[in-house]
Order: C-alpha cells, then sequence, then structure tokens
C-alpha cells in the first residue's frame, strides 16, 4: 500500500481517521517531528505518496517549514498537504509557499460563527482537483445549500474577523505568559516561541489559538469551571471565545502515552479567542486563574 508522512502532533479527529478508517485500506502512516526537514527526509520511502503537514498544529501550535518541506517532496512526486484551518487564508496560503493541497475545516474560521459543518479542499492541479471531484460526487460527500451559503456569508467577513482573532489573541498570549499560576505558553506570535521568526516568514499574522499549561489536572478543571464569558466547547474559529480541555475533548482519541510524549499533558487548555472585548476576556481569565 501507499504510505504517508504525517506532523507527529496531529489533529486528533485527523488521527481517528487515518488510524481507524484509511489504515484499514492498506495504507501505512509514519508519525514524524516535522520541525525538523531531516527527519521528514529519512521517513521517506519509495511508496511515499505524500506528506501531511498541519501547522500550527492543535493544540501545541508546532509549525513546520512549508517551502523547505515542499522543495524536498516535489522532486520525488511527494504531493504536500497542508491542512491550514488554524491560519485561515488570510494568514497563510500554502499553495504560494509551494504545497499541492491544503485543507480546511470551513467550520471554523471561514465560516466564522459557528453554524454550519463543512470541509474544503484547495489544490494547485486541475488534474488532482478532477480526481477529487469525482470521489466527491461518487460519495456525496457535499454541503447542503444552507451550509455553503453560510460560509460563503461567513467568507464576506473574514478579514474583519482575522484581525481582531489577531490582535484580541496576541493579548491574550502576552496575558498568560506573564502570569504567575501560568506555567507554558503555546503562541507563535511571541518571541519566546521557537519558531517564531518561521512564523514570521511563512504567515502574515498569528492568529487568535492559544494554548498553556497550568500544571495538573485538577488545576485545569478548576480553570474550566469557573470561567463565565469563555464557553467551553471543543470548536474553534467562531467570534466566541471557546476554551478546552485537548486531553479529555479534541485528543482524547490518541492514547495517553502518546499525548504525554507530544506534550499534551492534563493541565494543558486550549483557547480559540474570539472577537469581543479584549479587556472582557483578560477579566474572565484573571478571575478563573486566580482560583487556582
Amino acid at each position: 500500500g501507499d504510505h504517508v508522512i504525517v506532523s507527529e502532533n496531529v489533529y486528533g479527529g485527523t488521527f481517528r481517521l487515518f488510524e481507524r478508517v484509511w489504515r484499514k485500506y492498506g495504507v501505512e502512516f509514519s508519525y514524524v517531528d516535522t520541525r525538523d526537514v531531516t527527519r521528514v527526509e529519512q521517513a521517506i520511502r519509495p511508496e511515499t505518496r505524500m506528506v501531511f503537514l498541519e501547522t500550527p498544529t492543535n493544540p501545541l501550535m508546532i509549525l513546520a517549514d512549508i517551502r523547505a518541506i515542499s522543495e524536498l517532496a516535489r522532486p520525488r512526486g511527494i504531493r504536500v498537504v497542508v491542512d491550514n484551518t488554524f491560519m485561515s487564508p488570510y494568514f497563510q496560503r500554502p499553495l504560494e509557499l509551494g504545497a499541492d493541497v491544503v485543507v480546511h475545516s470551513t467550520t471554523k474560521y471561514l465560516n466564522g460563527h459557528s453554524d454550519s459543518v463543512g470541509g474544503a479542499l484547495v489544490v494547485r492541479d486541475a488534474e488532482d482537483a478532477e480526481r477529487i471531484k469525482f470521489v466527491q460526487n461518487a460519495a456525496g460527500a457535499i454541503l447542503s445549500p444552507l451550509d455553503a451559503w453560510l460560509v460563503l456569508r461567513g467568507i464576506k467577513t473574514l478579514p474583519l474577523r482575522m484581525r481582531q482573532h489577531d490582535e484580541n489573541g496576541r493579548a491574550v498570549a502576552r496575558f498568560l505568559a506573564e502570569h504567575p499560576r501560568v506555567e507554558r505558553v503555546y503562541y507563535p506570535g511571541l518571541p519566546s516561541h521557537p519558531q517564531y521568526e518561521l512564523a514570521r516568514r511563512q504567515m502574515s499574522g498569528f492568529g487568535g489559538m492559544v494554548a498553556f499549561d497550568v500544571g495538573s489536572l485538577e488545576k485545569a478543571r478548576t480553570v474550566l469551571e469557573n470561567v463565565r464569558l469563555c464557553a467551553l466547547a471543543e470548536s474553534l474559529g467562531g467570534v466566541e471565545t471557546l476554551i478546552s480541555h485537548p486531553a479529555t475533548m479534541t485528543h482524547a482519541s490518541v492514547p495517553p502515552e502518546e499525548r504525554q510524549r507530544l506534550g499534551i499533558t492534563e493541565g494543558l487548555i486550549r483557547i480559540s479567542v474570539g472577537c469581543e472585548d479584549v479587556e472582557d476576556i483578560l477579566a474572565d481569565l484573571d478571575q478563573a486563574l486566580a482560583r487556582l
């Protein structure tokens, strides 16, 4: 069967699809630290057909160098697919960096109002587009007219929303980085992020996704139970601020030992920073963290 190289800390739903659906059809997957282009190269086999990147990753905001990996893959006939859900086309354009296919959960930033469910592929090659269109038609995997309309409506305000998500996201990340009860913050817009320079090169903004660690499940539960403005929910990318616990929610399908190895600890909390007044968001987080 064919072989696919995947970002090792890929979204839990993607991991579930690859491991519990596609592996049954003979497709093999290698999960690699795609921060290191050398490791990607070492994972390539004669039967490798695709590199699947999630950048930034969910929830640890780890980046992959799209241009470098695309330059590695193209001469070998390997397609590079990038999940660009976190950045949206407003802040990151993988096709311009050499990728072949871009994946979006339209449910998130493209829709932006948490009232539609869907996904989209954007491709570089016309033949790939025809092949995907055939599968889509054969399988019937299309949006309803209402869902499609809701996404199109949302895209009209994408620039306005993304600028506000970015502004609020930066403020929340700075606040958390300075808070004494927060052990670590994951946000590519902080100069302390180990891939800050890469983020500046391949993204035009840093977005509204922030993760932080408070040290334990008990402390995380305290924060989650005491926020008032932030809503507890798995989704992201809407105008409202959502907060979640990856280990028991989005990444519950990933084996516990693998979660721990990747850094998705029981004390990790993820925030999809919304478009509310940022002072309201900060006040809510501050009063919840004060209970630790």
